[in-house]
């Protein structure tokens, strides 16, 4: 566990088997209805608990170990506030298909009413995160949390100012009436600034990872070098035309039929 190599594809597997695992929650709540979405959400508080213990815990300790747990810690807090998004529990006010022909003021803050206390919800837990974690020892979960933090506000930018492609498989009921607030068109101005920003954060990894000689350090740059190339990754597929559905496609039940006017927009793995 000590190679760089095999923290790398640890973080791809978490990163595809979780993002499977939530996904399938999710469709699953869609199809029984009811109130199968909230119990959904509760059912995964344990997650979020033992998360927020884990990210406590590992922030003395630089062991190889610890770095590892540090960077479960982070996805454990973040795939609960996904969930609770996804299911519909944690979203935002607006809740109705935005209309055509808006003024685009009015389009930017009905497509914010649509995110918003889940939005508030990830920059509270991430200013919290740096006031209790900044300093320690070990700090990969806090930067695991933070990498995917502005990783997410690059790729929502993205979405509402408009990308070439946009997979809607994957938006669950609940949130049918989002991808009205998002557009299909050429690569908008903040495309190059997320690209490169992402870009010059993996080099920095890869940077640290280099210098490092410790084998928690070793293991964790690692593990933050392929979060930060996974999200870049994320980004690129907004635009080229590759079938990143087909990942979890066949691990998921038949989607409900949806009652919700859309337009093309739909979560990735981020």
């Amino acid at each position: 566990m000590t190679s760089p190599w095999i923290a790398a594809l640890f973080a791809l597997f978490i990163w595809w088997f979780s993002t499977g695992v939530i996904l399938m929650v999710v469709r699953y709540a869609d199809r029984s209805g009811g109130r199968a979405r909230i119990i959904a959400t509760l059912a995964g508080l344990p997650m979020l608990v033992v998360g927020i213990w884990g990210f406590e815990a590992t922030l003395p300790s630089e062991t190889l170990a610890a770095a590892y747990w540090a960077f479960l810690a982070a996805l454990a807090i973040w795939g609960w506030i996904e969930l609770a998004f996804l299911t519909g529990a944690i979203t935002g006010p607006n809740l109705r298909v935005c209309p055509d022909d808006l003024p685009e003021w009015e389009r930017f803050l009905r497509a914010w009413g649509t995110i918003a206390y889940h939005e508030t919800l990830l920059t509270a837990v991430v200013v919290i995160m740096w006031l209790y974690g900044y300093g320690a020892e070990n700090t990969f979960g806090l930067w695991t949390f933070t990498t995917l933090y502005f990783a997410r506000i690059s790729a929502k930018l993205n979405l509402y100012f408009g990308v070439p492609r946009i997979n809607t498989e994957f938006l669950p009921e609940a949130l049918g009436h989002l991808a009205s607030h998002f557009r299909i068109s050429r690569l908008n101005w903040v495309f190059p600034i997320s690209i490169t920003a992402l870009t010059f954060a993996a080099a920095c990894w890869l940077e640290r990872l280099y210098a490092a000689t410790a084998p928690g350090d070793i293991a964790g740059f690692a593990l933050l070098t392929a979060i930060t190339l996974l999200a870049l990754l994320e980004h690129w597929l907004m635009v080229l035309p590759l079938p990143d559905a087909k990942l979890w496609r066949w691990m998921l039940p038949a989607p409900k039929p949806s009652q919700h006017k859309t337009r093309p927009e739909g979560p990735h793995g981020f």
